[in-house]
């Protein structure tokens, strides 16, 4: 488990009148959502006769969609491609998503001290909140259709003191919200490239991430 991170002088600091509010990311920091979105684009690449590398795709989850499909169709075929991947996402992608280790808990743990979850994510709103029924995961709000620095906005709106997400656009969500950043090491990005993207805090994966809410909290309390 990568050690904690202490809150420093840098640290976004925040009127403790101010109810806690932790934002997390969807695909890879609160669900494992790889095997799901390879069966969704083994049957996109089936209906549209395209050839994706699906273990390409699946390495690289966090941008929206749209810049995943630039990938594998000519451009004029992007906006038909991601409508129809959306519709067919239901049926393939919910059920063979899991949840990650710690995921539940770390939801949990906001609300037992008080506080409010959100998911803010890149994916299609409906379909994230497919994945978190299925799993038994209840945050007080989601947002989605938005990425990197658009998600900022969101995380502002809402009052969020904390973003966890799984890569360096999250970092940078967090970043405009005046949001700490903590980032686990779940996803694409490995702990070097989030902290040089300006992670507050790294850890491996959630099932840490209570305890050290726990001490963020009594310090931001204090």
């Amino acid at each position: 488990m990568a050690g904690m991170a202490s809150l420093d002088q840098n640290t976004p600091q925040h009127p403790r009148q101010h109810p806690l509010t932790v934002g997390f990311d969807l695909d890879m920091t609160l669900v494992d959502s790889r095997p799901g979105i390879a069966a969704a684009y083994r049957a996109l690449s089936a209906e549209t006769g395209v050839e994706i590398d699906v273990d390409l795709v699946v390495s690289r989850i966090g941008p929206p969609l749209e810049t995943e499909l630039a990938h594998w169709f000519p451009a004029g075929r992007v906006a038909a491609a991601a409508d129809r991947y959306r519709e067919i996402y239901p049926d393939h992608a919910i059920a063979p998503s899991t949840a990650l280790a710690g995921a539940r808990e770390s939801v949990a743990a906001v609300r037992a001290l008080g506080g409010r979850a959100i998911v803010v994510t890149a994916k299609y709103e409906p379909n994230a909140k497919l994945h978190l029924a299925h799993l038994g995961i209840e945050p007080d709000t989601v947002v989605g259709w938005l990425w990197a620095e658009a998600k900022g906005e969101a995380l502002r709106e809402h009052g969020a003191q904390v973003y966890v997400g799984d890569h360096t656009g999250d970092v940078r969500g967090a970043r405009v919200a005046g949001a700490l950043s903590v980032a686990v090491t779940t996803g694409p990005c490995d702990a070097a490239e989030l902290r040089t993207a300006g992670a507050d805090v790294v850890l491996e994966d959630l099932t840490g991430f209570p305890a050290w809410l726990a001490a963020f909290e009594a310090d931001r309390m204090a």
